[in-house]
């Protein structure tokens, strides 16, 4: 007669100890996952990796407003192409900057009252977005006073990033392989066991880097000092999960 299936559940009940006292006295920032199932132990890691931004985008547009469709498109046009001329003084390259989300539409006015009339429409509004990324960071603050004081009054964002990101997410991915086999090294002695072959290991999809932001609306005077710009560091994060055999 086999012993196996008690001792498999002796082993996930100690599991099941060893973890929910380690959650109690840590404040971490993920939930460690632990399952038995005959004689594997599955287990999950998290690894970040933090590093300087080296590059900002800037998410920013023009809003105008004219008594027609075509007066608020050419103002539109205008101040957008001094955007445009502020950004080829500063260098930024025409690979750089994207325009997205042209939109016309009309401004209503609706009465109030008892059997009010129709509304109708007493002029139109136009907004265009352009999104302009600057690779050098020392030239972002200059930049943002220089598109605000020349045409852009739509300010979205401002997030940091790292042109060659893959060397970053590659050391996250290490890191949290090495975090899932410390935890299951723990495990495996806290149960009395020794850890066998890995059976699997997979991700659960890289988080994405977690970018600094900040959003804020641009209405600086134009004789304003310079925007003080702080990058921060940007985060890789990867989540792996892995499934060790068990030598009982």
């Amino acid at each position: 007669m086999t012993l196996f299936p008690r001792r498999t559940a002796i082993l996930a009940g100690v599991v099941a100890l060893v973890l929910t006292s380690a959650l109690s006295g840590a404040s971490a920032q993920s939930t460690t996952q632990v399952t038995t199932t005959a004689g594997t132990l599955i287990l999950n890691g998290l690894g970040e990796v933090s590093a300087a931004p080296d590059q900002a985008t800037i998410t920013m547009g023009v809003v105008t407003q004219g008594d027609t469709a075509a007066e608020a498109l050419a103002e539109n046009t205008e101040r957008l192409s001094a955007v445009f001329d502020v950004l080829d003084s500063a260098g930024i390259d025409g690979r750089d900057r994207q325009t997205s989300g042209l939109s016309i539409s009309p401004i209503w006015e609706r009465e109030r009252g008892n059997n009010p009339p129709p509304p109708k429409i007493v002029g139109y509004t136009v907004s265009n977005n352009v999104s302009v990324r600057v690779r050098d960071l020392g030239n972002l603050g200059a930049v943002l006073d220089a598109v605000v004081r020349d045409g852009a009054n739509n300010f979205q964002g401002l997030s940091f990033g790292v042109e060659d990101a893959q060397p970053l997410q590659d050391e996250a991915r290490k890191a949290a392989v090495a975090d899932a086999l410390r935890k299951a090294e723990l495990y495996a002695e806290a149960m009395g066991v020794e850890l066998g072959p890995i059976r699997s290991i997979s991700e659960s999809g890289s988080a994405p880097p977690m970018m600094m932001r900040a959003e804020a609306a641009m209405a600086f005077a134009a004789d304003a000092a310079p925007v003080p710009i702080a990058g921060g560091e940007v985060t890789f994060r990867a989540n792996v999960s892995i499934t060790w055999e068990l030598d009982q």
